[in-house]
């Protein structure tokens, strides 16, 4: 069973194609995160999944339902958190929250809700003083007034400090706990590697990658870098170096746990230490930059 489906999704603005045949599929519960550069098509995507626009060709389910043939079902049963929300700026936040209880059918008490979204210090603040990242953790406080069975967050975390980031993440990670199915764009790349199991990138339309977000990054090359004692030149390491920067030496590789082992031996054996030695798995952010760079990734249509 899927919550979300998509399957060749197509959509154009006149001769521009913004999306061009993209599939992939959200479990009930499940944390996905759509991925992507401005203009990747990823806005677009989430608006037709919302029933604000219907696809020119293919078909999307959301909950079982058609978004543009059943608006009405679908909306009641999903929250959505985009990018910019329209505040009557002297109510204050719980008049907010108050104000938008009247048009939900059996929606969340005022106090839980704030309690939720760690607004509640906040009750009597007019909105217009509010930070941003305050005013996003209101947009958040009615995307889940509702109980959403699914949940749509357009950059759930932009303008928020450290902590109100974390927070949010708990809040994210509580709501898909209880099966809450959550779909999120970020350009926090750490964001999304946290909290989605599964993920799409987009570019120009098309997803260029994505899956499982454990298995995709694994099939990544990881990264061990440190500082090169001046005294050894690059042709004597045990491992050819992948790239040197000045004198930091950076290796690009599958298993950078052993490669590691191997280069920490051979210091060890000449009594030479490896200043800023570093030894991570692959990053989302890693993957961004290899689909940037065309290094590898085929751009394809499906997930």
């Amino acid at each position: 069973m899927t919550a979300i489906q998509v399957d060749g999704l197509t959509k154009s603005y006149g001769d521009f194609a913004a999306v061009k045949g993209i599939s992939f599929d959200v479990a009930p519960g499940e944390i996905f995160a759509l991925l992507g550069r401005n203009g990747a098509g990823k806005t677009t995507t989430m608006e037709v999944l919302a029933g604000f626009q219907a696809p020119d060709e293919g078909t999307v389910r959301v909950l079982g339902l058609d978004p543009a043939r059943d608006r009405s079902r679908v909306r009641a049963r999903i929250g959505i958190m985009l990018q910019e929300a329209g505040f009557f700026p002297d109510l204050t936040v719980a008049q907010t929250v108050d104000a938008w209880r009247d048009f939900v059918a059996a929606p969340r008490p005022r106090d839980e809700t704030l309690e939720l979204t760690g607004l509640a210090a906040k009750a009597t603040t007019k909105v217009r003083q509010l930070s941003g990242g305050e005013k996003r953790r209101l947009d958040l406080a009615l995307a889940v007034l509702s109980r959403p069975d699914a949940l749509f967050l357009d950059e759930p975390t932009a303008g928020m400090d450290p902590e109100a980031r974390r927070n949010t993440w708990e809040v994210i990670q509580r709501l898909a706990g209880q099966g809450t199915t959550i779909l999120l764009t970020t350009h926090y790349l750490e964001e999304a590697q946290r909290l989605a199991s599964s993920m799409a990138i987009m570019d120009q339309g098309l997803i260029v990658a994505g899956g499982g977000m454990a298995e995709t990054l694994a099939a990544e090359t990881g990264r061990v870098a440190f500082e090169l004692p001046s005294s050894v030149p690059p042709e004597e390491l045990p491992v050819p170096v992948t790239t040197m920067e000045g004198r930091l030496a950076v290796y690009r590789l599958a298993d950078p746990d052993l490669t590691a082992r191997t280069l920490l031996n051979w210091a060890s054996e000449r009594g030479l230490r490896l200043r800023g030695l570093e030894v991570r798995t692959a990053t989302l952010e890693d993957l961004f930059l290899d689909l940037a760079s065309g290094e590898k990734h085929e751009k394809k249509a499906t997930v």
